[in-house]
Formats: structure tokens, C-alpha cells, sequence
């Protein structure tokens, strides 16, 4: 595998993963109540958890992305500049 094509793959990991972040946002955003009355069908949570769990989920979904597609990709990006 070159390096061309590995930086192309993690750039299309990168929106691909970075999009997905963004579709649950919106969906947490938009259905937040549906969502809420669904898990609470299942476990018992308050509303205050139920946010922070999410919230929590998204931020470390969002560290992962940095971590394991954008950094890579962007020392491979400096790496072929030198």
C-alpha cells in the first residue's frame, strides 16, 4: 500500500467517521425526547444521565477520530511534504 493511498483512505475515514459524529448529534439533537422515552423502557435512567451518557459517548468518539484518523493522516501529509 503506498503512502498516497494510505492518506486517502484515512481522509475518507476521517468523513466517514466524522459524519457519523455529526448523524448521532443530530439525532440526539432532534429526537431527544423519543430517544429518552425508548431507553428508559429498558433501563432506568434519569434525564441528566441519559445526556451525559451520550454526550460522554460522542466526546470519546470524537477523541478516537483525532487519534486514530486525523493524526495519522496528517503526519503522513507532513511526512510527503519533507
Amino acid at each position: 500500500m503506498t503512502l498516497i493511498l494510505c492518506r486517502e483512505l484515512l481522509l475518507w475515514a476521517l468523513a466517514l467517521n466524522y459524519s457519523i459524529l455529526l448523524f448521532w448529534f443530530a439525532l440526539f439533537r432532534g429526537f431527544h425526547d423519543g430517544l429518552y422515552r425508548l431507553h428508559t423502557r429498558w433501563f432506568s435512567l434519569s434525564m441528566e444521565t441519559f445526556d451525559a451518557i451520550h454526550y460522554g459517548g460522542m466526546a470519546h468518539y470524537k477523541i478516537g477520530i483525532f487519534l486514530f484518523n486525523l493524526t495519522p493522516w496528517l503526519a503522513l501529509h507532513l511526512a510527503a511534504k519533507s
